[in-house]
């Protein structure tokens, strides 16, 4: 029985040193490059066998950023990262909001158009 079918994501993006620096600010860690040969990527921090998923930051002609799949990301408070996505280019589509025994959720836009989600507890 699968546990957490999601396995990986990819956002997007059209100007990739942009969006790099735009995640790597507002969530404070370092994206680490992918080797591909046809297209560029920029993958999140993981541990192997560690919980969540992750995926990378996606460069492919032909490929829009701006639209698909909603990616939530995991934060101590979303309200932080809030405050980093408006700092650093981006923007906030829905301030925190409670969603009830869940926690809460931020949903922002990125330097390339992508929504993405930051929840929390608190």
């Amino acid at each position: 029985m699968i546990k957490n079918p999601v396995i990986w994501f990819e956002i997007y993006v059209q100007d990739m040193p942009r969006a790099k620096a735009f995640y790597e600010a507002v969530f404070q860690f370092r994206l680490s490059r992918l080797h591909s040969h046809e297209i560029e990527m920029w993958g999140f921090p993981a541990e192997k066998d560690g919980p969540g998923v992750t995926g990378s930051l996606v460069k492919m002609n032909g490929v829009p950023s701006g639209g698909g799949t909603l990616v939530y990301f995991s934060c101590k408070d979303c309200a932080v990262e809030a405050a980093r996505v408006l700092k650093h280019g981006g923007s906030v589509h829905r301030e925190k909001m409670p969603i009830g025994q869940y926690g809460f959720i931020v949903l922002a836009v990125d330097t390339e158009g992508n929504m993405i989600g930051l929840h929390s507890m608190q």
